[in-house]
């Protein structure tokens, strides 16, 4: 069978992590899957796992508006211009606190998490409008709850993100594309190892930067990516809620904020002041 045979899926970031579960389940369930990741070998890898039949790889950096345009006029050529699934999935992090992290590494935050998701919106949107039923979909994060602390720029492209995804649920249903997001918490994946930040200095890597000490319950016990590709296959299936949180309690945090961002507010900064993770210490 061809691309043009079956449903077809174009994920980003999908070398590792959530990305890779992603194409992973949906090539069970006998999708095309066009992979891209910056990672070549990780790609390969994927392939590989998942055969060869169902998976061509991207090299690609998402934030070169040329090379993505280029890849997706590609794919349109395997797939006869057809894409049932973008996922808007490649993303990148650093911890610190917001003036002890460089801007360079800020702004590379932007790029990617942020110009990448629109990007790659852009390049696809003809064919997902050319596709019957199809699905636009983008990782955000719990950190698009309450802007997460040691997390500053990262939390404000993940609520870009969700408020992206908001407003072109609206607009692309006059051309029957469905817009959806996922906020996971904390999920065992590679953005765990972020680079942080302490007085303007990278500290030297120690493995896991990010939930090194997660709790193993609430809303922040660590979750495998697996759930996550569950719940962009819950969405594809035509369950109709916008925004999936990966655990369900996530969305808890979201209607406390809401309900009171002030509250919360003077929540995180008692805990930041008893040195207590202000992200992650939800017990």
């Amino acid at each position: 069978m061809t691309a043009r045979d079956r449903k077809i899926a174009f994920i980003t970031g999908a070398a590792s992590g959530i990305g890779r579960a992603t194409a992973e389940l949906f090539a069970t369930q006998g999708w095309w899957i066009g992979a891209a990741d910056r990672d070549a070998a990780g790609l390969e890898q994927l392939r590989e796992a998942i055969g060869k039949e169902s998976c061509r790889p991207w090299q690609l950096d998402v934030t070169d508006k040329a090379a993505y345009d280029a890849t997706i006029a590609e794919l349109s050529e395997a797939t006869g211009g057809r894409l049932d699934l973008l996922y808007n999935n490649a993303g990148i992090g650093a911890a610190g606190f917001f003036e002890e992290i460089p801007i360079e590494e800020s702004l590379k935050i932007i790029d990617v998490n942020l110009v990448g998701v629109v990007n790659g919106i852009y390049a696809a949107l003809p064919l997902l409008k050319a596709t019957p039923n199809s699905l636009c979909f983008t990782t955000s994060s719990s950190a698009a709850t309450y802007g997460a602390p040691s997390l500053a720029v990262y939390a404000a492209t993940k609520f870009a993100v969700k408020g992206l995804t908001e407003a072109l649920a609206v607009e692309l249903s006059r051309c029957d594309v469905r817009v959806a997001d996922v906020l996971p918490g904390l999920i065992d994946t590679p953005i765990l190892n972020a680079p942080r930040y302490v007085g303007g200095r990278r500290q030297a890597d120690e493995g896991r930067t990010i939930g090194a000490d997660a709790p193993t319950e609430g809303p922040f016990r660590m979750i495998p990516p697996s759930a996550v590709a569950e719940a962009v296959w819950r969405c594809y299936q035509g369950e109709a809620r916008m925004h999936w949180y990966v655990p369900d309690e996530i969305e808890d945090i979201d209607k406390a904020k809401t309900a009171s961002p002030e509250a919360m507010r003077d929540a995180r900064i008692a805990m930041l002041e008893a040195g207590a993770d202000a992200l992650l210490d939800e017990r």
